[in-house]
């Protein structure tokens, strides 16, 4: 028997548009979202298995779904079911029915979802191992201009860290030293992780879009992302539509910022050509 069944995964890149896409999607009656949009099981399970370790996991339980609530107002179902999930996701072993069981409250929605960007650094040997434990596999891949995701990357890491003043003071030696840090730059190598899937699944099996396209037709792409799922079509609320979430701090990239990773730039282009996509015209500008 399958482990996994349906099995939907969106895998970055960050900065992105994916917590748009999750929030716009979980709408959709075919999907099954547990309360994590991140879990990073199979991250955990073939780069970094210190990822879902139990400290970790107490931390994260702790910070999102065992705060404070106020009992005359909170839904006492949403508490159950919360207490429910989280009882699961601090069950051990993490393995394979520790993932199956996170979705554990899906009925009848066709596939279970995750959106785990640090699935896009799985190995190509991986997705051959976690396809063969599904009736169904697809994986969404989600490219931006390179630079333009790179600042907005810095913006956000920094913003989270409480250290906006960097964007201020900051040499061009300094701002090169944090964005090539491995957390930050290996979200940028588009070809690295379109080859690793090439390498590890059938073109049927997953789908590279663009940021950019997004923006310029929503509905348009999520059809695309509908048939590419075998699922209905939905008509998403505008208003859900018009939402922009995890902005980053509006602060214009420096001059310099671009010419820094020039040659990086070209590099990941090409490479993104290579492997047989259209870059959108937006690619072209400098931010």
């Amino acid at each position: 028997m399958s482990m996994f069944n349906n099995l939907f995964l969106s895998i970055g890149a960050m900065k992105t548009g994916t917590t748009w896409l999750h929030a716009v999607l979980e709408r959709h009656p075919e999907l099954h979202f547990c309360p994590e949009k991140e879990i990073h099981y199979f991250y955990h399970r073939y780069v970094d298995t210190n990822r879902l370790n139990e400290s970790r996991r107490l931390a994260n339980a702790k910070d999102r779904y065992l705060g404070s609530f106020n009992p005359k107002k909170a839904n006492i179902d949403r508490i159950r079911l919360n207490l429910h999930w989280v009882a699961a996701y601090l069950n051990r072993p993490v393995d394979d029915f520790w993932f199956r069981n996170l979705f554990q409250m899906r009925q009848h929605e066709r596939y279970a979802c995750d959106f785990s960007n640090l699935n896009a650094h799985l190995p190509a040997e991986a997705w051959p191992q976690i396809e063969a434990q599904c009736d169904n596999l697809r994986v969404l891949y989600t490219m931006r201009d390179p630079i333009k995701r790179l600042w907005s990357h810095t913006k956000f890491h920094l913003q989270v860290t409480d250290r906006l003043d960097c964007l201020e003071s900051w040499t061009p030696n300094q701002f090169e030293t944090f964005v090539r840090q491995s957390h930050i730059w290996n979200n940028a190598e588009y070809g690295k992780v379109l080859s690793r899937l090439d390498e590890g699944l059938s073109r049927d099996k997953w789908k590279a879009i663009f940021f950019e396209d997004i923006h310029i037709d929503q509905r348009g792409m999520l059809r695309q992302i509908e048939t590419f799922l075998g699922i209905d079509p939905y008509d998403y609320p505008q208003q859900l539509l018009d939402r922009r979430l995890n902005e980053s701090a509006k602060q214009e990239m420096p001059e310099f910022f671009a010419d820094l990773f020039a040659e990086d730039v070209t590099r990941i282009k090409n490479e993104v050509i290579v492997q047989g996509f259209e870059l959108p015209e937006a690619w072209g500008e400098r931010g």
